[in-house]
This record gives structure tokens, sequence and C-alpha cells, in this order.
């Protein structure tokens, strides 16, 4: 049987943590002079302090002993965690005035949350300064994982955290870089942390405010997507500024845990990580592929491949961001990046979509089973790393692609009933949607949004989101009969 005591604790906890954070947005709105959103975020925070912490208190542990999640609580705690603080993150849009709709608020939370980038709003640089900041700093929360950040402090709560991060962690693989879990917690946000103040500087180095530096870093790190401007990074137009983005896209799309072996001088495992290899193999070739495309367009091979290098890597990470409106490139370009929003980033990386480890996986089974139809008594293994894999991984990775295509399928034909007038851009909004990138094509290109759906389809999207950034598994298993049966 579910206890749902010590899930409303850590849920409440979460919330408490959250409306911490909603300080920043507070004091940025007061030193603004804006009434409205000083207003909007005072009441929020007030609000959930007073009946998160009477929630905290009443859910408490009252035998004095530790609230142990098991798994399936694990899963239904980190999925209701996740719409409740995009719930309570969406008040302020509304109380501010800068979004009337609570649908659209909830979606545009949501969307920063998972670090999807997709966005209702059709003039981003008259909104307030308190709430874009808000709206960027959703992204950098969701990055890391807000449950993540959460097991970093929960020894000191008497909650346990294991169960939380394996429902959380983004990838196939949770990498334990240290002997607890909450060890590893806090080093990847360290690392976060790091990573963040060094792009911060690097692009107040190149000409940006530090705000809009600031605000930059987190959708950059987090591979989120949003900006503070209306033409993306594109509106900056400088060389300098695209290729610090362009690196710090590739760090967020990168396995953290390989940044701590690194750390510790650590390259060998480094060098024969095969997710690794091939993440920036991938890179490389489509990069590539796209400026060739590009020097009809451009004329120029430095302009080509500057706007190849950030599109194919804002894509393939998931972040979103954009300098040019690839919607109008050639189709051979147009293509490649298609492609690549069914990679995604590494496993324990920020970015989202499906994963290099999975495509890379699914790839080496289908070769083996044409190496085992021609030679039928030859015994063959799929390796990653050098090593050979079990059985079980195989059969979650099988099982997460028929999954996520069935997602894919779904959102599809919902859009296309609903709010979409073509098939393109249907499956392109299913495609980044639950792949968590962003922009897509037509009608949801990169410089377009999604204000003009249907709020009954923006729900659907929100959910889309959702099970895109929990890896499809956690979510969907809240809808199967068997997890809510007696055990």
């Amino acid at each position: 049987m579910i206890r749902f005591i010590p899930v409303l604790h850590v849920v409440s906890l979460l919330l408490l943590i959250i409306s911490f954070f909603m300080l920043a947005p507070l004091g940025i709105a007061i030193y603004n002079d804006n009434m409205a959103s000083t207003r909007a975020f005072g009441i929020t925070i007030v609000c959930t302090v007073v009946f998160c912490s009477l929630l905290w208190w009443l859910t408490r542990s009252k035998n004095g002993l530790r609230h142990q999640l098991r798994t399936r609580e694990g899963f239904l705690m980190v999925t209701a965690s996740w719409i409740a603080v995009s719930a309570v993150g969406a008040i302020p849009f509304v109380l501010s005035g800068a979004i009337t709709s609570y649908t659209d608020a909830f979606f545009e939370t949501i969307s920063g949350f998972t670090t999807t980038g997709a966005s209702v709003l059709t003039a981003i640089e008259t909104a307030p300064k308190s709430i874009l900041f808000w709206r960027s700093l959703t992204h950098w929360l969701g990055g890391m994982g807000i449950v993540v950040l959460t097991v970093a402090i929960l020894p000191f709560l008497g909650v346990g955290g294991v169960q939380l991060v394996r429902a959380e962690s983004p990838g196939p693989t949770l990498d334990k870089i240290a002997p607890r879990i909450t060890q590893t917690a806090k080093i990847l946000w360290f690392l976060y942390l790091g990573f963040t103040v060094l792009e911060t500087v690097l692009l107040m180095a190149g000409g940006m405010n530090l705000f809009d530096a600031l605000t930059h870093t987190f959708g950059t790190l987090a591979t989120g997507g949003f900006s503070t401007r209306d033409a993306s990074v594109g509106a900056y137009n400088s060389g300098f500024i695209d290729w610090v983005i362009i690196a710090f896209m590739i760090i967020a799309g990168t396995n953290f845990a390989l940044f701590y072996k690194l750390s510790r001088g650590n390259l060998r495992d480094i060098f024969r990580n095969t997710e690794f290899k091939t993440y920036v193999l991938v890179i490389i070739s489509s990069v590539l592929i796209i400026t060739l495309v590009l020097l009809k367009v451009y004329g120029d091979f430095g302009k080509s491949l500057r706007y190849a290098g950030f599109q194919a890597v804002s894509i393939i990470t998931t972040t979103g961001f954009a300098t040019a409106d690839f919607d109008m490139w050639p189709m051979a370009a147009k293509g490649v990046l298609l492609l690549l929003m069914f990679v995604g980033g590494c496993s324990g990386s920020t970015g989202g979509g499906p994963k290099v480890i999975r495509v890379v996986t699914l790839v080496k089974l289908a070769l083996k089973e044409m190496r085992y139809m021609s030679r039928p008594r030859g015994i063959f293994r799929v390796h990653i790393n050098g090593e050979p894999i079990k059985k079980n991984f195989l059969y979650s990775v099988s099982g997460f692609f028929v999954l996520y295509l069935l997602c894919l399928l779904f959102v599809t034909v919902v859009v296309s009933i609903f709010g979409a007038g073509d098939i393109t851009t249907a499956f392109s909004t299913a495609l980044v949607t639950v792949g968590n990138i962003g922009p897509g094509f037509a009608s949801i290109g990169p410089t377009m949004n999604y204000a003009f759906y249907p709020p009954f389809v923006k729900w659907v999207l929100s959910v889309a989101m959702l099970a895109g950034r929990l890896e499809v598994y956690t979510v969907l298993i809240l809808l199967t009969p068997s997890f809510w049966r007696r055990a």
C-alpha cells in the first residue's frame, strides 16, 4: 500500500525550498520598484511558506524515525513534486499580470522546470525583469533536478532519498560518484554552480550585462533555452558570445560524472566512454554537414560554421537557443537537425531527449541481431565501454523507445486534431515537447511560440514535457493499475 504521508512531507519541503529561491526575483522586483511583481512574489512566498510549513509539521514522523520512501512512493513523490512546483511557480506570472491565463502560466512554468523552453510569451523584452529572472531560474533549478537539490540536504531533515534520485535521474543509469547518494548530489550541484559562475563571467566579458549573462547562463547549463530577448541569442550578434554558449551547451550535454572524474585526474574512463565519444562524433559530423549546406546560404565558411555549430549543438543538447531562423534553411540542414532531435544529450547530463547511450545501445543491438541472423550458432554480446551489458538494460532501453514513440504518436494525434493546421507542426510539437527541446519547425519554429494552441492542447503538452523530463517511465508508471494495487 502506498503511504501518502511521507510523499506529502517531502513535497511540502521541496515547495519551501522553491519559495526560498523566489526571494531572488522578489528582490529584483523591489529594486526595480515594480509593485505588481513585488506583490505577486510576496503573496506567493508568504502563502507557500505558511501552508507548506503547516503541512510539513503535520506530516512529520511522530515516532522520531526517518521517512524511508520505497520505490513506488519515490515515483509518486517525484512526479507530484514537479507538478506542485510548477503549479506554485506559475502563480507569480498570473498575479503580476505578465500572463493573464493560469493555463498559459502553468505551461510556461513547467516548460521552464523541465528545461523545454517552449514559450507562450509574445513580447519577452517588455516583461518585468523579475518575471524574466524567475522564468530563467526555473530552468536552472530543473536542469540538475529539484529533487536532487532536495536530496543534498535531506539527511539533516530525516528523509531518505535514494529512490527519489533514481526516479528523477536523467538517463538510464545513475552514476554514484561518491559512497553516499547525498554526497553525489552535492558534488553534482557544486559542479553545476562552478560552471554557472564561469559562464556568467565569460558572457559579461563578451558584452552582456550581469542580468542577461546570468539568465542566459541558466538557460545554457540547464539546456533550457529561455532568453530575455525576442530574437534569443541572435539578438546580440556576437561571435564571442555564440562560441561561449556553444562550449557550455556541450558541457551541459555531457555526463557530469565525467567532469568529476576529470577533476580527479581519471582520464582513462573519459576516453574509453562509449557515450561521450559518440556524442562528440555526432556533434562534429552534424556541424560539418550543416556548414557545407549553409555555404550556399551565407557564402562564408566562418559564418556558416558559427551558425551551424550553434544550432546543431543547441538541438542535440535540447537547449533550444537560436541565432538564426533554421526553419528557413535548406532541407538538408533541417534534416540533420531533425535527426539530432532523436538523439539528445548524454545520460547524467541536463540535456533531454532519448539520450546518446540509448541510441548507441539500440544501434548495437540491431547490428548484433543482424549478425545473429547470418550466423545463428554464434554468440554475440552488446558491449558498452568495452564491457558486455546485461539483458535487463537492453530490455529497459527497448521498452523506453517503445514508450517514447507511443508518446510521440499520441501527442501528434492530439495536436493535429485540436491545435495544429498541418502534420509538420503537429509532429514537430510532439517531438520537441517530449524531447524537451523547445523550438521546432513550421508554426513553432525558432521565431514563433506556442501561444496559438488552445488550453486543452497546452495541458496535454505540459504532461508531455513532464513525461519527457522524467524519462517517460516515472510518469507513465503512475497510469498503470498495478502501481496502485496493494502490495
